[in-house]
């Protein structure tokens, strides 16, 4: 992923008000249950105190030779019982409800995740690990999750029961308190010191979780590479090296973490300790008892209320200390999603569309609202609020091209071509000429540096993407077959397509033949990308599903690479059938297979350096000559 923009407040801020945005209801129950559990808790420990009182009350008198009376008593632990199902309530409400707002919350991140993904260009993924994606997707929407559902809600009961407890202390002992918070200010320095530093490492094991993940899937993709040029140590060593500052982020952050909350409980034992030696000599010594209700005595009562609260106040704080490494993980991993959502869609500026065409009674060209098979480009003139039709002929002229990946560096210089409608035109040369980059421009994977690129006339910026690539076949060297059957996979190229079309298109692209002898034939299911499926049959799948597409413009990038010589031939007819009266560019390395190509362009280092037809250029005796007879490879 590229770096994080997000600052954590930000982050943060902008996850609460999509939460109080679209879950405020939610959230208002979620407050009030979390106001009954602490409202119970502090409710449980003033009873305690009242109780305490009664018991030493009916000791005294039972002393003095009195009766007791224990109904008073049974009332008290009547009320405790009452005051302990609301905070149990409280907690099961806001658990509860807490776990449909954090479910139903990553349910649409992830959607809008997904959904600007849909939207990115393709330098997005060019520039970007896959598995660093996919990083995002599980391990920092984890993150996030464990945040919203526990960690946040947590932090919120906990502050909210030190604040009660605080109100408690101070409203029964000015003294006891301020022994209570000289031990919480030596809990929250060292949680300050310690947990800053586990943030730190928290943080950076996401990022390096990122790094592995990315690692680990581009070598499962590559694991036949690996083997055949047995690279398997230096896997290894390169795995363990970003596998080692994962391990050295994630053991700093959990120690750090771990040793967190043992510091923190000894602290809170040595509180109570403390508590109940001071209480007790409070008591013995007479010593005049201060609070925000004036002045009294030191009881029992108060020392034990006092040891209860200690507890309660020490747990608090190791929760809420607990907490701030889930928090800074969620926080982190709320800045990776963010900054996916936030990325620059693709930007396009176009107008004129693409639409199924008819001719009316006038003979004039009209939008149809079924498939004809003729198609146009329609333009909506702003100027005058008109609308016209133009036919889709599949006239590509490019000229003056340049483009790069970088500004200061051009891959393609100063290219200039046509393809008139139904020709063939082929590029040939070495690996890194630019043969694909030019079908990649004229798709507007990529937007071009200067020149310009017509089709039919039209400048293609204007044309909008999704229309220009509905009018543009595409068969590429790499394969990408879906999970589902072969006939959804066929189906892919056009969505309404019948199951007659898919036939057929398997059929024009001799994929027929091989699919009726598979066990389900057409329902045989594929996965892992047709892992079940020679490399030859795939590419026939795809080849198939650019026939169903049934696009007026063809790009057959190294379209039969894949496949062996005998296949080659069996695809060769169906390919010449699938491009009739279309225009066609090709892109392969076997030179056999361009040779009645109307014209065919040899691209050396970015530029056309020969061009004709494969007669005349082997007449010329040039380099493509040179390449036909097997005498020089372009380098």
């Amino acid at each position: 992923m590229n770096k994080t923009t997000h600052s954590k407040s930000s982050a943060l801020g902008r996850m609460f008000k999509v939460l109080f945005k679209n879950y405020k209801v939610h959230m208002i129950f979620v407050f009030l249950g979390i106001l009954l559990s602490v409202a119970g808790s502090a409710g449980n420990i003033l009873m305690t105190n009242t109780v305490v009182s009664q018991v030493e009350s009916i000791i005294n008198t039972v002393r003095a030779g009195g009766e007791a009376d224990f109904s008073q008593l049974f009332g008290f632990i009547t009320i405790i019982g009452i005051i302990f199902a609301v905070s149990v309530f409280g907690a099961f409400m806001y658990t509860r409800l807490m776990a449909i707002v954090t479910q139903s919350f990553l349910a649409d991140t992830r959607k809008a995740m997904f959904n600007k993904m849909q939207t990115l260009p393709i330098r997005f993924f060019d520039t970007n690990k896959t598995g660093d994606i996919m990083s995002v997707y599980t391990n920092d929407v984890d993150a996030l999750r464990q945040m919203l559902s526990q960690s946040l809600p947590q932090l919120v009961l906990s502050g909210m029961m030190l604040l009660a407890a605080i109100v408690i202390m101070l409203l029964y002992s000015l003294w006891l308190s301020i022994v209570i918070a000289l031990c919480a200010v030596v809990m929250v320095l060292l949680s300050r010191h310690i947990a800053g530093k586990s943030v730190k490492y928290f943080i950076r094991q996401q990022d390096s979780l990122g790094k592995v993940n990315g690692y680990i899937e581009e070598s499962l993709q590559g694991q036949k590479v690996i083997k055949v040029f047995v690279h398997e140590r230096e896997s290894e060593k390169a795995f363990d090296q970003v596998n080692g500052e994962l391990f050295h982020s994630a053991e700093k952050a959990n120690k750090y973490s771990n040793i967190l909350m043992p510091i923190l409980a000894n602290v809170g034992n040595m509180t109570y300790v403390i508590i109940a030696i001071v209480g007790a000599a409070f008591i013995l010594t007479d010593v005049t008892n201060v609070s925000l209700r004036g002045t009294g005595v030191f009881d029992v009562a108060i020392v034990v209320m006092f040891l209860q609260l200690s507890m309660m106040f020490s747990r608090q704080v190791g929760m809420v200390s607990q907490q701030v490494n889930s928090i800074a993980m969620g926080i982190a991993g709320a800045q990776r999603i963010f900054t996916l959502i936030d990325e620059e869609p693709e930007k396009d500026n176009g107008y004129v569309m693409l639409v199924s065409a008819k001719y009316d009674e006038d003979g004039n060209l009209t939008e149809s609202e079924t498939r004809t098979g003729l198609w146009a480009w329609k333009h909506y003139h702003k100027a005058t609020n008109t609308t016209t039709f133009q036919k889709l002929e599949g006239d590509i002229y490019i000229e003056h091209m340049d483009f790069g990946y970088s500004p200061e560096k051009l891959v393609l210089k100063d290219i200039s071509l046509y393809a008139k409608p139904g020709q063939k035109v082929a590029f040939v040369g070495a690996t890194g000429a630019g043969k694909t980059t030019i079908t990649n421009l004229i798709n507007r994977f990529y937007d071009i540096d200067d020149g310009k690129i017509r089709y039919d006339g039209i400048n293609i910026n204007k044309i909008k993407k999704p229309d220009l690539r509905r009018s543009l076949g595409m068969v590429l060297q790499d394969t990408n077959l879906f999970t589902g059957t072969i006939m959804e996979n066929i189906r892919y190229g056009k969505l309404d397509a019948t199951d007659e079309d898919c036939i057929k298109a398997a059929k024009i692209a001799n994929a027929y033949d091989f699919i009726t002898r598979l066990p389900d034939g057409f329902n045989t299911m594929l996965e892992s990308d047709g892992a079940n499926l020679s490399q030859g049959q795939r590419q026939l799948l795809s080849i198939a599903r650019a026939a169903v597409a049934d696009a007026p413009v063809m790009i057959l990038d190294e379209a039969t690479s894949s496949i062996d010589t005998h296949t080659e031939k069996l695809v060769q007819d169906g390919m010449d059938k699938l491009m009739e009266g279309r225009t066609v560019f090709v892109i392969a390395h076997r030179l056999s297979t361009v040779r009645n190509s109307d014209v065919i362009m040899v691209l050396d280092h970015g530029s056309i350096i020969e061009r004709g037809t494969h007669e005349q250029l082997i007449e010329k005796k040039g380099v493509y000559y040179q390449l036909y007879t097997g005498a020089f490879e372009l380098e």
